[in-house]
């Protein structure tokens, strides 16, 4: 056997079961990065192959490609195949490929084997699902497939763990042989295409015919040809007339002629092949042009609830944990700046970052358990042409309808959308889907200015007013979808492809497993940047220039010195954080934010708010003193009632200003956890600072145009 690390590629068709078998046979050894040079995610891990006559066991590195139909790519993801397949000098180039086939549908996974064969890498096919081809009246003979392809050939299901063990081996006897098989090509050169071949081999000292043909169709994507190279290989194109559109389909056809007696000889049917009856029986109701649709609105509801329902409590356990945790250190260290520091900057931070992981791992787990047993799927297909209208497509559904609950794991489900173009302009506009913490923000100003009435006896005014500000935040998703699809280049072809896969029971493993990555991509990754974030918010509201906050707070104490002594507390409080450097950009902003209604008391609470936005209710209690449970929604309503404006003498929070800012919190960007998610998910700081500064023109302009038309 071969010694030292061996290196095994994992491949095969979207829906085939690789995700599955790669976690059957790496278990929770597995880590997440980047593939070397590009911005795409790689999913690696080890398992161990037992060796005969006491030598030690083999360690195996697995590497999960990107899903692909075929060699030849159609988004960005699936560029990363050929990259590594044509390039040995790769660190990710493999010793053995596992080719993973749906046996339900082999005719069609067989063209992704013939391609990946061809290039002279060692292979074992691993034929998946064979339950849904039985239950499609199929018998695929394993040992007919290994002798006409001349591969090992193995039958498993990935879902249950049948068929791992004899996959090992079978990879086990690939990296013990020690003479080179002899290929077996499935696409034979034509004449006019050998001399190109041939020249290509004798400068890039290439031992392969296909490998050649793909220096000359896919040089422009590989990473590891320098562009003088891409030239040289462009003029001999050009010298030999190559044609690359013929090419394609000529190759195609002839390698369909090739998989079609093999597969007539090795898969027999028994009957009609159709797929099973409870398939044909859901189908007809969850891809019906109405019942489809209504069916969808149902899981919906059911999510939300769970989402909303379910993630509250351990929400409000990790809150009072991280408050309790807060006040036992603040008492247990000496006061000081450490100790402020270390509970008001660093573990409110932590907190910040925890109290995500139940609205996280819940949305995960459900969006798992849909995609698993089949149905996600029938709910791309059936919005894909409402999405595409909008430059979107189907697979942007997901993350639009997870934004209402919270964006930063919504963002993170765009990782489905297999064109890049299409899941940028999903997390673009994702953070306009109204989240949960926007509600105390809602709540409190709709009760300022909306009257407790009823429509007809039926409908709360204040309710209908709360629905729309969340449709208002749909319209915008989608309108800005399509305004921003006139201006990002697409660079690759826009298209909906999608396997529809049979209806089973959700593997718990698996639905456990994509909880604990989900959550541990966000705290260790997202993480970093919300606590960087925090501790410089921390600094600002807690330092000011000068002795300026000492002096405040000496004023407040001399003119209050006969008031309770929480009155006293709370004024306090109020006049440090307007003179801290927080209170100084207050003032500083103050003439930017004054055309749309809003004071340097308002602008404090949206900064505040860009960490949280249910911080806006505290901080607006802190800055007007109020006393007692500052988060309570009626005390902190009746005192911005009361509050007046300097300038007028009359009211502050007028209707204009209340609907100016309920019309800004609906579009502008949600919190400092969403920057950090998508810096995390673009893979730089370029795209969420586009994000953030037209999330912030959109929202300053819609808001002034309320405040002046109100006004």
């Amino acid at each position: 056997m071969k010694q030292g690390n061996i290196k095994v590629a994992l491949v095969g068709n979207p829906n085939a079961g690789k995700s599955t078998l790669f976690n059957a046979l790496t278990g929770m050894r597995q880590k997440t990065g980047n593939f070397p040079g590009v911005t795409v995610e790689k999913k690696s891990g080890t398992f161990r192959i037992a060796s005969a006559n006491g030598h030690d066991d083999s360690h195996v590195t697995l590497v999960d490609l990107p899903g692909t139909y075929s060699i030849y790519p159609k988004s960005r993801d699936e560029v990363v195949v050929m990259d590594i397949l044509a390039n040995p000098k790769h660190p990710d180039f493999p010793d053995v490929v596992v080719i993973v086939a749906d046996a339900s549908n082999l005719q069609r996974n067989l063209l992704l084997f013939t391609e990946i064969n061809d290039l002279g890498i060692p292979s074992v096919l691993a034929l998946n699902m064979l339950d849904v081809a039985e239950s499609m009246n199929l018998t695929v003979n394993a040992v007919q497939l290994a002798m006409q392809l001349h591969v090992p050939v193995v039958r498993i299901n990935a879902r249950t763990g049948e068929g791992i063990k004899s996959l090992k081996e079978a990879v086990k006897q690939i990296t013990e042989r020690t003479e080179k098989p002899v290929l077996q090509y499935f696409y034979e050169p034509k004449e006019n295409e050998i001399g190109l071949i041939n020249e290509v081999r004798e400068i890039h000292q290439l031992d392969n015919d296909y490998v050649a043909l793909q220096y000359v169709c896919q040089h422009d994507n590989f990473s590891f040809l320098e562009q003088p190279v891409r030239a040289k290989l462009d003029a001999l194109i050009e010298k030999y007339g190559f044609d690359e559109n013929n090419f394609l389909a000529n190759e195609t056809v002839a390698r369909y002629e090739k998989i079609k007696p093999i597969v007539s000889k090795a898969v027999k049917s028994e009957g009609a092949i159709e797929p099973p009856y409870w398939t044909r029986k859901l189908d007809s109701i969850l891809l019906h042009r109405v019942w489809g649709y209504v069916t969808f609105a149902i899981v919906l509801l059911i999510v939300f609830q769970a989402i909303f329902a379910w993630a509250s409590y351990p929400m409000d356990m990790i809150d009072a944990g991280t408050a309790a945790a807060i006040e036992w250190v603040k008492g247990a260290l000496p006061e000081g700046v450490l100790n402020d520091l270390l509970t008001d900057g660093i573990m409110a931070g932590i907190g910040g970052i925890i109290i995500f992981i139940p609205q996280i791992a819940i949305l995960f787990a459900l969006v798992a358990i849909l995609e698993e047993s089949g149905y996600m799927a029938r709910v791309m297909v059936i919005m894909d042409k409402l999405m595409r209208r909008f430059g979107l497509n189907g697979r942007s559904v997901v993350p639009l309808i997870s934004g209402v609950a919270c964006a930063v794991p919504a963002i993170m489900t765009t990782r489905s959308i297999s064109s890049r173009y299409e899941r940028l302009l999903t997390i673009l506009v994702t953070p306009l889907m109204s989240c949960s913490a926007r509600l105390p923000i809602y709540a409190i100003l709709i009760a300022v200015v909306v009257p407790e009435t009823k429509v007809l006896g039926i409908f709360n005014v204040q309710g209908l007013v709360l629905f729309g500000l969340y449709l208002l935040g749909l319209l915008g998703a989608l309108g800005s979808a399509w305004l921003l699809s006139l201006f990002i280049p697409r660079k690759e072809p826009s298209y909906f492809m999608l396997e529809m896969p049979s209806y089973k029971l959700p593997r718990w493993g698996h639905v456990g497993y994509t909880m604990y990555e989900s959550v541990k991509s966000f705290v260790l990754e997202a993480g970093k940047v919300i606590m960087a974030i925090s501790i410089i918010l921390w600094v600002l509201a807690s330092y000011g220039p000068g002795d300026n906050m000492n002096v405040a707070e000496q004023q407040v104490v001399a003119s209050m010195n006969a008031a309770p002594q929480a009155q006293i507390d709370a004024a306090v409080a109020s006049a440090r954080l307007e003179s801290s450097y927080a209170g100084q950009f207050g003032r500083f902003i103050e003439p930017v934010i004054k055309p749309i209604g809003y004071d340097w008391k308002i602008g404090i609470a949206l900064l505040a708010s860009f960490a949280a936005r249910e911080v806006f209710v505290g901080t607006m209690a802190t800055i007007y003193s109020i006393s007692g449970d500052t988060e309570d929604v009626l005390t902190v309503k009746q005192r911005l009632i009361q509050e007046k404006n300097p300038e007028t003498g009359g009211q502050m929070f007028t209707p204009a200003v209340c609907y100016s800012l309920l019309i800004f919190y609906v579009f502008a960007m949600m919190c400092m956890s969403t920057i950090a998610v998508v810096y995390r998910e673009t893979h730089g700081w370029k795209w969420p600072m586009i994000q953030l500064a037209y999330l912030t023109v959109l929202a300053y302009v819609s808001a002034f145009v309320v405040y002046q038309v109100l006004s």
